[in-house]
């Protein structure tokens, strides 16, 4: 058995340890995720860790986090509801309960089809508008603007991953490197990628240059789609122009690159490329409190 340990806090940037981990590992080798020790996750963590598993030619094994809190709060986001299908749960899961906060906005929702779509952005339509005028303290005209985000992120899964993902969305303080409230939007799915996705509609560009890290900036910058209609691929472009009005970030991770729409107050890099091997396309949004009002 080989045991892939999942950090103590897991978000974007420590999800890479996990599959740095998997690397050398055929995709049918026995694996225990062991999350332990792991006392926090953000919303792209929970639903990266059920991508991977269905990555797995053989079914995972899967250690719960012993604290309770961190367990407890894992379960209200609906992590052990989909987990408990992806993995052999090793140990016990708490009984969900129902939610009694409003801290989390969508909990892990899986997404497969354009009606699954319609029905994460109205279930969070009007707690959104809450959250984001009043916690972010921004314009009431935000509101719109990420739903349409929210959906362009979403509808990608539908018209590119050739499979189902997921989606949660969630406000919390991120004090950590911000001091500050923030939603943030994780949009997975374990699909063919964003490289591949361009090969099948001929939309490779005319370049010697041709990798994960080209096709992503492809997609994501240069707004190419796979479809040759005018006026697609507008999804990224849109998605971009909404977060760099009100200060957010976006990270688009697939295959082994990684691409990233830089904040003033990140200091994450641009571009990555030869990370470990993921399959899929993994979306990152993070919309920032509003502190020069």
């Amino acid at each position: 058995m080989n045991v892939i340990t999942v950090p103590s806090s897991l978000d974007d940037q420590s999800f890479e340890q996990v599959l740095e981990q998997l690397a050398p590992l055929p995709a049918d080798a026995r694996i225990l995720i062991d999350a332990r020790n792991t006392t926090w996750a953000s919303p792209y963590g929970l639903t990266a860790l059920l991508t991977l598993a269905q990555t797995r030619a053989e079914k995972p094994q899967f250690m719960p986090p012993v604290k309770d809190d961190t367990s407890s709060y894992w379960s209200r986001a609906n992590f052990f509801r989909y987990a408990e299908d992806l993995f052999e749960i090793v140990g016990s899961v708490p009984f969900q309960r129902p939610e009694r906060d409003s801290r989390t906005l969508l909990e892990i929702t899986p997404v497969s089809r354009s009606d699954d779509v319609h029905t994460v952005v109205e279930r969070i339509q009007a707690k959104a508008a809450h959250i984001l005028t009043e916690n972010l303290h921004l314009e009431s005209r935000a509101v719109m603007g990420f739903a349409m985000a929210l959906s362009e992120a979403c509808q990608n899964i539908v018209e590119h991953a050739g499979r189902g993902g997921w989606v949660a969305v969630q406000n919390y303080n991120y004090r950590k490197r911000m001091g500050r409230h923030v939603v943030q939007i994780a949009v997975c799915d374990a699909g063919v990628g964003i490289r591949q996705s361009l090969e099948s509609g001929n939309r490779r560009p005319l370049t010697d240059r041709w990798d994960d890290g080209v096709a992503l900036e492809s997609a994501v910058i240069q707004g190419t789609s796979r479809f040759p209609d005018h006026g697609r691929g507008q999804g990224f472009k849109g998605i971009r122009g909404y977060l760099r009005k009100w200060k957010g970030k976006l990270a688009v991770r697939s295959g082994t690159a990684r691409v990233a729409d830089v904040p003033p107050w990140d200091d994450d890099v641009v571009r990555r490329d030869h990370l470990a091997p993921m399959p899929g396309t993994q979306l990152f949004i993070m919309i920032p409190e509003e502190v020069d009002r």
